[in-house]
């Protein structure tokens, strides 16, 4: 008799993006010809300076066990960078660097939950979110949320889903998967109701240098005075610069949550890898001018994306502010026949454009937004040229 799976992971849905991405590269394999537009992971590689800082730490003897919480140089340079952009002031003690940004999630998910508790999560949000607060046994409130409005959590609609048993607010911005971006007015409401319900603040703001147009990135942290005490933030070097592979990712919190976490990752996984460590310290005090170039690169790609979009029938997208993400509106394709099968959902949709036209797009019911899919732009422009004429082709 095969071992019973706990309760707890019988209820786990696994990460559709990584799936997606998977039948992509099955189809790959078997000789199709796939445009992938699945996986959120920047086409570049990763910045020759920091590949030699790699070389160079190995060449060192850097191929031991560090500090489980990371590399005290590390810790270092993070809080630099966040006082010298965000003008925030934290000690190395309160950064823990982790396997990557999903890993920081899940680390600070299991310090500041109890089974009961209540995380204010708007939808759409990255597939991990909901997943990784149900693995603590706290419960993931999803608070829906319109296109007409960029899809943004408003003040009341914060208030209006908070509980006695409501813990945290989650937020990401720039947003994996829609690409909006809160102003730092619109963080600053949200933060007066965090206030006023004794709410924790957990911030991912992975995406925050990949910032597009006339829109300003603001800290989450910096919007109100106070905030620190009460805000977790999430960050790491894997989107900025094209570090995806390496797994670095760190969460800077309250002391006291800090060295809870530093605990729980010293009985889970130790440190994080050394090289990759000493890798992303290169990146943090190297040059930026990689990042810029990079930026320059997604910020056509975005244009190109958006206008391609709106010239299909029965497409659209709202303004996509930051990150490499379309979050495309599909609810007038659904419902009829497309390629002589009926499609009524989203999964289908993707599952059926994959099959008939080799495009990998994320359906939107995986970020909690039936009707929509997400097609990532972190690809070349030929890719994308080809996806999205093959989209065009699929829809008609």
């Amino acid at each position: 008799m095969p071992a019973k799976i706990s309760k707890i992971l019988q209820t786990l849905e696994p990460s559709a993006t990584l799936a997606m991405a998977a039948k992509a590269k099955e189809l790959k394999a078997a000789g199709r010809t796939v445009y992938d537009l699945s996986v959120g992971e920047p086409d570049f590689n990763t910045p020759e300076h920091i590949c030699q800082a790699a070389v160079a730490a190995m060449k060192a003897g850097h191929t031991k066990y560090t500090v489980a919480s990371g590399i005290p140089e590390l810790k270092k340079a993070v809080v630099e960078q966040y006082q010298a952009v965000h003008g925030l002031e934290y000690a190395p003690t309160q950064v823990v660097i982790a396997n990557g940004a999903k890993h920081a999630l899940h680390n600070v998910f299991t310090a500041i939950l109890d089974p009961g508790d209540e995380v204010v999560i708007p939808a759409p949000y990255w597939v991990s979110y909901a997943e990784l607060v149900k693995l603590t046994g706290a419960t993931p409130v999803i608070v829906e949320t319109q296109q007409e409005n960029d899809f943004k959590l408003t003040p009341a609609m914060l208030r209006a889903a908070c509980t006695p048993r409501t813990k945290v607010l989650l937020l990401c911005s720039p947003s994996n998967p829609t690409g909006g971006m809160y102003s730092r007015e619109e963080l600053g409401a949200l933060a007066d109701v965090a206030i006023e319900k004794d709410l924790l603040v957990v911030a991912d703001e992975i995406y925050e240098r990949l910032v597009y147009g006339n829109h300003i990135f603001a800290s989450f942290a910096t919007v109100r005075p106070g905030l620190p005490e009460r805000t977790i933030l999430i960050n790491g070097v894997s989107k900025t610069y094209a570090m995806t592979g390496w797994r670095i990712g760190w969460s800077i919190s309250p002391a006291n949550i800090a060295k809870a976490i530093a605990d729980l990752q010293s009985q889970e996984t130790s440190n994080p890898c050394s090289i990759s460590q000493y890798a992303s310290l290169a990146a943090l005090q190297g040059p930026q001018d990689c990042v810029e170039k990079m930026l320059v690169e997604f910020a056509k790609r975005r244009e190109f994306v958006s206008r391609r979009i709106a010239e299909i029938p029965g497409l659209s997208c709202a303004e996509i502010a930051g990150a490499f993400y379309a979050f495309v509106n599909i609810k007038q394709h659904l419902g009829r026949k497309l390629g002589g099968v009926r499609i009524d959902d989203s999964t289908q949709w993707c599952l059926e454009l994959l099959d008939k036209k080799g495009v990998a797009a994320v359906m939107g019911a995986a970020f909690g937004a039936e009707g929509y899919a997400r097609l990532s732009f972190a690809t070349g422009m030929a890719n994308l040229e080809a996806a999205l004429g093959a989209i065009e082709d699929f829809v008609k």
